[in-house]
């Protein structure tokens, strides 16, 4: 588990002779359509995850920061929610012909700075167009409706946008976040402020510099900071709502500053999400489903992951063995080499976190059947790399099994009694996904019905069908997005009740 201290290098430059085209230009602040320093001079760096080494510096916005860039959202949210709802449906189209369009270098970017394969960013910056697209279908969709008041009345409501919307997001999926969380906001007729992970903000400010010029100056704004301007945003009182994808730490401080305001949000939150075999399943497919599960393409860093794989005592060994194997084809690799299929973890504060949940898994006796260390080689020396590790024998008492990771790591438990599994599966306060392997309808339907999730797959995972409601219950968020839902929240609704005058005699 022991490996030397990978301490940054700030001296280093930029990794590959492409870096120059493929980093932003502008590497401060955006909002009302320009570029702003900081106005206290404030920079984040910025590390390659695959070196530990800087890559640049980007500017840093706090409190002062975040008052200029809501004055300029406050006056492009005045142009924008009048803009007619099918000429903003155009401008979104044209914002994911400019994302497809630099679709390799936007995918580069985001595997220099975040540490992700660029083959799966590809899918990344094609899914963000997909919803630029699929909201911008759905502006006429904001409808209201009308109440029978008899012959001397019409009451009828409507959805108005809420004003300014800022949206924090994760370090995981950094371009499709920022591109594709702008989009049902932005078609509700809202003024946008993005605020991308500290980890991760270069995709972030490269969107900005393509998309410069389409939207009126003031409707979408990118803020790189720290907490700081999280903070800032969600107690900001010209701010009309707040969303989160991230921690559940990070939900409750946003949802406890949002409380001052009395502003609306939409939080997406954590999981320690559970994956059921049941003894009629294929070994075969729950193992290939075990491994897809845990999206070890992203080094298990997504929220979705099935990091919890509850397999029936029948089928305990032959599926640990298939996995076991199967978990062969994550190698770590450079995460701009086409061919890699796992990168590096994000950064040194989560690498050093799977390490050490790794190393408590361990000591509480769970049977490390595959990784649980640095992965061999000079590529990796300097990197935040961590082999894909399944542990087997985990019980629910163990942390590996309790607490969301979000690394490459795996736990495998075993069960025999349905109402005890159903117990184990919800006795943690999160409640993302769940996927359930079995070819027994009347089994699939009992135990949708009984786990307590959000999203259930049913002899599928790691899947997310657009128009679809994915979000968490209990601590995993509140709200749903990627449908016509997520629109919805960022419309308020109006009634209008209208009195009829009778006929002058």
């Amino acid at each position: 588990m022991e490996r030397p201290s990978m301490q940054p290098q700030p001296s280093l430059k930029p990794i590959s002779p492409i870096d120059d085209a493929v980093l932003p230009s502008q590497r401060n602040l955006y909002y009302g359509g320009e570029w702003h320093s900081a106005l206290r001079g404030g920079t984040l760096t910025t590390y390659n995850p695959a070196t530990g080494a800087e890559i640049c510096t980007v500017a840093d916005a706090e409190e002062h920061d975040v008052d200029a860039a809501v004055a300029a959202a406050r006056a492009g949210f005045a142009i924008w929610r009048d803009v007619p709802p099918l000429e903003r449906t155009k401008i979104m189209r044209e914002m994911a012909v400019r994302l497809r369009g630099h679709a390799e270098y936007l995918a580069l970017l985001d595997a220099i700075d975040g540490g992700n394969p660029v083959r799966m960013l590809r899918g990344d910056v094609e899914m963000a167009a997909g919803q630029l697209e699929f909201f911008a279908g759905l502006v006429t969709e904001m409808k209201g409706a009308s109440i029978p008041m008899g012959p001397g009345a019409v009451n009828f409501s409507t959805r108005e946008p809420q004003g300014i919307v800022a949206r924090i997001i994760p370090f995981n999926h950094p371009l499709m976040f920022c591109a594709g969380k702008a989009a049902a906001p932005l078609a509700a007729g809202n003024a946008v402020i993005m605020k991308p992970p500290e980890q991760a903000p270069l995709s972030a400010l490269k969107l900005a510099e393509l998309w410069h010029g389409l939207l009126p100056p003031g409707v979408l704004n990118i803020l790189p900071g720290g907490r700081a301007a999280g903070a800032a945003l969600a107690t900001h009182p010209d701010i009309a709502m707040v969303t989160v994808v991230g921690s559940v730490a990070t939900g409750r401080a946003v949802m406890r500053a949002a409380a001052e305001t009395i502003k609306p949000v939409l939080l997406e939150l954590g999981g320690k999400n559970a994956l059921i075999a049941l003894p009629d399943a294929d070994p075969e497919e729950v193992a290939d489903a075990v491994i897809r599960g845990m999206n070890f393409d992203w080094c298990g860093q997504s929220c979705g992951s099935t990091s919890r794989a509850f397999i029936h005592d029948s089928l305990y060994d032959a599926v640990i063995q298939k996995a076991a194997e199967k978990i062969r084809r994550f190698r770590p690799g450079v995460p701009s080499d086409p061919e890699t299929v796992m990168g590096a973890i994000a950064s040194q504060a989560q690498y050093d976190r799977v390490a050490s949940f790794v190393q408590s898994g361990i000591a509480d006796g769970a049977r490390l059947v595959s990784g649980g260390k640095h992965p061999e080689g000079n590529e990796f020396a300097n990197g935040w790399f961590f082999e894909p590790t399944l542990f087997a024998d985990v019980t629910m008492d163990m942390a590996v099994a309790r607490e969301e990771i979000f690394g490459p790591v795996l736990s495998v438990l075993r069960w025999s009694d349905e109402a005890e599994l159903i117990a184990q599966v919800n006795q943690n306060d999160l409640g993302l996904t769940c996927s359930i392997w079995t070819n027994d309808l009347h089994s699939a339907h009992r135990l949708a019905g009984a786990v307590e999730a959000g999203y259930v797959w049913v002899n599928e995972v790691a899947r997310h069908f657009l128009g679809a409601p994915f979000g968490g219950v209990r601590q995993s968020g509140l709200g749903r997005e990627e449908c016509l839902e997520e629109l919805l929240a960022f419309t308020r609704e109006k009634n209008i009740h209208i009195r009829l005058k009778s006929p002058a005699a």
